[in-house]
């Protein structure tokens, strides 16, 4: 399958704008986009930014693409679903990347970023109603519950992940039960409950051209 396997804050750098893409790094002094906010490249400092519409709205589609961990055809995929479904496309292609299994595992805390989650369920450390799913795009709905599996409950990723994950930072549409380290998607988020970096309105534009 493949895969992005360059420097994740390469990505944040091209956006000019955080990704989250590293977890803890992202919130410290550390994060790149802190002192190098500028394309990376031999003439990113210096190469004047150009601007159109069509520019607009590739890089805004780039940013979203990016922060899920998606490739462009996969990317494309979900949006030729969310078409299809009825309501206003942005907001259908939305509340599919947040159903995503790995999105969920990064947003209830069990994970630090979605790459790293996408680590987690690729191991078999987490199951979906009681079954191991090792698919990161697995779409879950209302109702399913992640668990981490009681043989990987002693892995230092999730106690530390435990540690880190407060409760007023777990999204309305989830649940976490750190004692038991599951997790419940309760039901799919409207578009104004979800904190959505980028605007998918620009992705509808682009898409429709």
């Amino acid at each position: 399958m493949a895969r992005y396997t360059d420097a994740s804050c390469k990505l944040c750098r091209r956006e000019r704008t955080k990704l989250f893409l590293k977890g803890v790094k992202c919130f410290t002094d550390k994060c790149p986009i802190e002192s190098r906010n500028y394309p990376p490249g031999q003439h990113g400092m210096s190469k004047r930014p150009r601007t159109s519409d069509y520019l607009v709205q590739l890089r805004e589609k780039q940013k979203i693409r990016k922060t899920y961990g998606l490739l462009e055809k996969q990317f494309r995929g979900y949006f030729s679903e969310a078409a299809k479904r009825k309501g206003i496309t942005g907001e259908n292609l939305v509340k599919i990347l947040e159903s995503r299994f790995d999105n969920t595992l990064y947003r209830i805390g069990l994970a630090p970023s979605r790459k790293a989650a996408r680590q987690l369920i690729l191991h078999k450390h987490l199951t979906v109603n009681g079954k191991i799913v090792n698919i990161p795009s697995y779409m879950l709905k209302a109702g399913d519950v992640v668990t981490v599996r009681e043989k990987s409950k002693k892995l230092p990723a999730f106690h530390d992940a435990m540690k880190r994950m407060k409760d007023n930072m777990i999204p309305t549409w989830l649940n976490l039960d750190k004692a038991n380290m599951a997790g419940t998607f309760l039901h799919i988020p409207e578009r104004s409950e979800v904190p959505f970096i980028g605007n998918e309105q620009l992705v509808v534009e682009l898409y429709s051209k």
